[in-house]
């Protein structure tokens, strides 16, 4: 079943009087995707490829970025059978010029983009032991993907929406590093709390072409990237007991948030942060 077919039959659940919807059938309609179409950074795996499952689930047309052709091929695959338009582009964001054709390609093949989620990101290097340590190559590498890498994103996609007079979501994935004070991780910390004060600047002056800008903070996520950590006995023992929920978050509990974003049902929600982290930081 497509997506758009899975939609109208959602809604052939809600009952409805001849020639009218019920309330409860507009609400479902107001998270309607199709018809929308969305880049995902980093999108061909983690959060990223959960947020993009969700997103061609719902109906939109789908276009992943990644550095990597075979990881953006697999994601494609599983892309498809949502039965919504997909494409896979190799883009590495921190670098300008590739931003900019990648979104061109973009365009070139899914005609306009209504929605841009800036996910891509990598950690800092396992070596560094303290904050005298970051070298500046490091921390320039981390910066260069993290920040410069959403700022690149969603410069050419604010142009394009601004030009097409359309509207549009942008959402960058940030981290729980931005507001929780990591040691020895001071520069993904930055790039991630940058990525806050960037958003919120955006709300404030994209508003007015209505174009709305919002981050999400994950927590202590499952993923490739982290997977080896969360999963070290010490680490364990001493911080998935102060997670309420009691386990590691997943891609799909992205799936959600993501759908709420890119759909109508936010229209009037921007310049916020999305905490996803099980409670951890209300423990």
């Amino acid at each position: 079943m497509t997506a758009k077919r899975r939609s109208a039959f959602i809604y052939c659940l809600v009952p409805q009087t001849r020639g009218s919807q019920s309330p409860a059938c507009e609400n479902w309609m107001m998270f309607e995707l199709a018809g929308k179409v969305a880049v995902v950074t980093g999108g061909n795996a983690g959060i990223g490829l959960g947020m993009a499952q969700a997103l061609a689930k719902a109906g939109a047309d789908v276009c992943i970025w990644g550095t990597s052709e075979g990881k953006n091929a697999d994601a494609l695959e599983k892309l498809r059978v949502h039965g919504t338009r997909v494409a896979a582009l190799q883009c590495d964001v921190g670098d300008e010029a590739a931003v900019e054709r990648a979104f061109a390609d973009a365009l070139s093949q899914l005609q306009h983009v209504d929605v841009v989620f800036a996910n891509a990101g990598i950690i800092g290097s396992h070596d560094v032991k303290s904050f005298v340590d970051i070298s500046a190559d490091e921390w320039r590498r981390v910066l260069r993907v993290n920040l410069d890498g959403a700022f690149f994103t969603l410069r050419a996609a604010a142009r394009h929406m601004i030009e097409a007079r359309h509207g549009g979501s942008l959402i960058v994935t940030s981290s729980l590093a931005a507001v929780s004070g990591p040691p020895r991780n001071q520069h993904y910390a930055a790039s991630k709390g940058g990525l806050i004060a960037m958003m919120q600047g955006l709300a404030v002056e994209l508003a007015r072409y209505k174009v709305r800008a919002n981050a999400i903070l994950p927590g202590w996520i499952d993923t490739a990237m982290t997977h080896e950590t969360l999963h070290g006995q010490a680490f364990t023992e001493n911080v998935l007991r102060r997670i309420p929920v009691r386990r590691w978050g997943t891609p799909d509990d992205f799936a959600g948030i993501a759908v709420y974003l890119a759909s109508d049902a936010s229209s009037y929600h921007t310049g916020d942060v999305f905490l996803i982290d099980g409670g951890y930081t209300k423990f």
